[in-house]
C-alpha cells in the first residue's frame, strides 16, 4: 500500500505575466462559469527544477534533459575534452583522450544518442548555385524528443568516450548498454522519464502537480508603455524611441501536489535519506520558488501564504471544488483558507478521513513554520 503525501498551497501573486500563452497573454482556464488566471504544471515543475533549492539540496542529484546530448559526445570526442566539461562549456584539453577524426566521432555519437531516442535525419536545402547543404550541420546528432540523462549516465557515456579514444574501435554492443534502471536522479524519480525507443527504462513520475488557479475571477489586462532615448534631446523629435504593450493579471492561485512517497523511495533504489532530501527540496520550492516569466519586468516573487500538507495510504483528493465557486470578498486569503479548510471537513464527514496526520503553516495567522511542513513530510 502506497503513503501519499498531499500539499495544498495558496499563493498571491501582484501584477504579472508568470505563464504566457502563445499570444504573449498569461494563461487562463475557464472553472466553474468564470475567468480564472493559470500557471501550468510544467512552468511550475520547470522552476522548482532549476532553482537554487534544488541545486543545494541535490547536488549531484539532478539529470540534464536535452535533444542534444549528441551534439556534445560529438564535440567532446573531437576535442578530447570530458563530456562533463564539455557540457559545462568550459573544456580543456585532457591528457588522458585523444581526439577522434571528424567522420568516426559524428558516427560514434550518433550510435551513443540512439540509445536514448531517435535521432534526427539531417535536413538539406539547395543553396544559390543549386548544391545541397545542410541546414544545420549538428541535424543529424540530435534527438527528435527531449530525454532525460540521470549523472550516472553521463558518466558511463564519459567512460565510453575515454575508451573510444584510447581503443579507436567504435563502440561495441556491450559498450553501449549505457541505460540504467536504477539512478539517483531525483528530478526523473519526481517527475518521471519516458523512452519511447526504450520504455522498460521509463520512470514513472511519484509526483504530480496540478495547475495553478486563482481562486477569484480574474480579468487580463493591457500595460501600455514606451521607453525613452537618452541622446534624445528632443530637437528633432521629442516622442517616445519605442512603444509597446504587455499584457498581466494579479491573484491568489491554489496549487495541489501530490507525492507517492513509496514510489519515490523505489525511483530512487531505497535511499531514505536522499529520498528525504528530494521531499524537503520539493516543498520548500514550492512554497518559494515562483516562475520566472517576465521577472525582471514586475518583480512578482512571492512566497506561499498557506499550505496545508498531509499524509497517509488513504487515495489522493485535490480540494480544488472549494473554489469551483470564484471567491470576491474582500479578505480574499482568509476567505480562502476558511474554505479550503471547511471544504476539507465535509469531504471527511462523508467519506470518513482522508489522510493519516496533517501539518499547516499560516503565514496570514503567523502560525506554524516552513521548517515544521519540512519535518513533517520527511518523518
Amino acid at each position: 500500500m502506497s503513503e501519499f503525501i498531499q500539499l495544498h498551497i495558496l499563493a498571491s501573486y501582484p501584477p504579472s505575466n508568470l505563464n504566457r500563452d502563445d499570444l504573449g497573454r498569461p494563461k487562463t482556464a475557464v472553472m466553474g462559469g468564470t475567468q480564472r488566471l493559470r500557471i501550468s504544471s510544467q512552468s511550475l515543475k520547470r522552476a522548482w527544477r532549476e532553482s537554487d533549492i534544488f541545486e543545494t539540496a541535490l547536488a549531484g542529484h539532478i539529470g540534464i534533459r536535452t535533444k542534444e546530448m549528441g551534439v556534445y559526445v560529438y564535440k567532446a570526442l573531437t576535442t578530447g575534452c570530458s563530456l562533463v566539461d564539455t557540457i559545462k562549456n568550459n573544456a580543456e584539453m585532457s591528457e588522458k583522450s585523444t581526439p577522434i577524426p571528424e567522420s568516426k566521432a559524428k558516427k560514434y555519437a550518433q550510435e551513443i544518442a540512439g540509445v536514448f531516442g531517435k535521432v534526427k535525419t539531417a535536413k538539406k536545402s539547395k543553396d544559390e548555385q543549386g548544391e545541397e547543404t545542410e541546414n544545420d550541420p549538428f541535424g543529424d546528432l540530435k534527438l527528435e524528443q527531449l530525454a532525460h540523462f540521470s549523472q550516472e549516465e553521463i558518466s558511463l557515456i564519459d567512460s565510453l568516450l575515454v575508451k573510444l579514444a584510447e581503443s579507436g574501435a567504435a563502440p561495441a554492443k556491450e559498450d553501449l548498454l549505457l541505460l540504467r534502471e536504477k539512478h539517483t536522479a531525483a528530478d526523473i524519480a519526481m517527475f518521471g522519464r519516458m523512452l519511447a525507443s526504450s520504455p522498460m527504462y521509463n520512470t514513472e513520475a511519484a509526483v504530480q502537480v496540478s495547475h495553478a488557479i486563482t481562486v477569484h475571477k480574474v480579468a487580463v489586462e493591457d500595460d501600455y508603455f514606451t521607453a525613452v532615448d537618452d541622446l534624445n534631446n528632443g530637437d528633432d523629435n521629442s516622442g517616445a524611441a519605442h512603444i509597446g504593450e504587455l499584457e498581466f493579471a494579479s491573484g491568489l492561485f491554489y496549487n495541489y501536489v501530490c507525492i507517492n512517497r513509496t514510489l519515490l523511495e523505489e525511483n530512487l533504489g531505497g535511499d531514505k535519506e536522499l529520498v528525504n532530501k528530494t521531499l524537503q527540496a520539493l516543498v520548500e520550492a514550492a512554497a518559494k520558488v515562483a516562475p520566472t516569466g517576465k521577472q525582471n519586468s514586475f518583480a512578482s516573487r512571492a512566497y506561499a501564504s498557506y499550505i496545508m500538507a498531509e499524509k497517509g495510504t488513504q487515495q489522493p483528493r485535490s480540494l480544488s471544488v472549494a473554489f469551483l465557486k470564484a471567491l470576491n470578498g474582500k479578505d480574499l486569503l482568509d476567505e480562502s483558507i476558511s474554505a479550503l479548510k471547511g471544504t476539507n471537513e465535509k469531504m471527511e464527514s462523508v467519506y470518513g478521513k482522508c489522510s493519516e496526520s496533517n501539518c499547516e503553516m499560516n503565514a496570514h495567522t503567523g502560525e506554524g513554520t516552513l521548517s515544521g511542513i519540512l519535518d513533517f513530510v520527511k518523518a
